[in-house]
């Protein structure tokens, strides 16, 4: 594990070095690739990398998924696109999405993968078996954490947004209950926040549900999928989100183009999302000026 800054740090410094709140993520599907790479899983690298090449100046993270890579038994790919990225896009972190949920040994070496085989600078993690499944990754605290809070599937709804009795804190406090996903937001970022690092995966698709997160967690980092191939709400979610954000784009960024011209309009795209982003961002510190 080679030492990297924290990654807070590196996320703020890339978003105001390259005016940018996009995040791109990296989920290589080879039989989307262009001709002649198509259907060739040896290229998954090559096909990132190009991407990584193309928006480095316009990102201020990337998030590679990790099951696009291990379906095919291609970590070793994954591990050469992180190093890729790190020559490329030396001060842009990288978030390695895989959504680890376990505890005890299992989660500390999955805390290890993430961290010290692949050095990723932050991870994707499901908190649904409380705390025990968090306190592994704790003990690098210079790593980002976010966890799932109220994603942007449908299903999200089955569990998120079930009541819970007895609340102390949360949007419903007044009625004697809290949804789920503001229980969440609670605990991660108050509760198990213990060096800071903590932040959450709230989904462009229910912006409503972003500003019941912001009123318990007014500072924390949201990493935001849903837009783009999700359709979610651009303007609605960065008036919720207010500040302290990441938007993921994936799918609308990666295969812009199915030619041979997939990088130019990857970077047109990825350059249109992050003008996007900070238009929005502008209008809503306008109409709702900081006090």
């Amino acid at each position: 594990m080679t030492s990297r800054p924290p990654f807070t740090r590196q996320w703020q410094e890339a978003a105001e070095r390259n005016h940018s709140a996009l995040c791109v993520g990296l989920d290589p599907e080879p039989s989307r690739f262009p001709a002649p790479w198509t259907n060739d899983p040896l290229r998954l690298f090559d096909f990132c990398a190009a991407i990584v090449d193309a928006t480095a100046d316009l990102v201020c993270a990337y998030k590679p998924q990790i099951a696009y890579f291990a379906a095919l038994g291609a970590e070793s790919q994954l591990e050469q696109l992180i190093a890729h990225i790190r020559k490329a896009a030396p001060s842009v972190p990288v978030i390695l999405d895989a959504k680890r949920g376990d505890i005890g040994t299992t989660a500390e070496q999955y805390a290890r993968e993430a961290f010290v085989r692949f050095n990723a600078d932050a991870l994707t993690l499901s908190p649904y078996m409380g705390f025990d499944s968090v306190e592994p990754y704790l003990r690098y605290p210079e790593r980002g954490l976010f966890m799932l809070c109220r994603t942007s599937n449908p299903g999200g709804a089955d569990l998120q947004t079930l009541p819970i009795a007895n609340a102390t804190a949360g949007a419903s406090a007044h009625l004697g209950f809290e949804l789920l996903f503001e229980r969440v937001a609670r605990l991660a970022t108050l509760d198990w926040n213990h060096h800071g690092q903590n932040g959450l995966v709230a989904g462009a698709t229910n912006p409503a549900d972003i500003e019941r997160i912001r009123a318990i967690a007014p500072e924390a980092p949201l990493l935001i999928p849903g837009i783009g191939a999700q359709g979610g709400d651009l303007a609605a979610t960065v008036r919720a989100a207010r500040g302290h954000f990441l938007i993921n784009a994936s799918r609308s960024v990666l295969y812009a183009s199915p030619g041979r011209d997939f990088v130019d309009a990857a970077r047109r795209e990825a350059r249109r999302l992050r003008d996007a982003i900070n238009q929005e961002a502008h209008a809503a510190a306008l109409a709702h000026p900081a006090p």
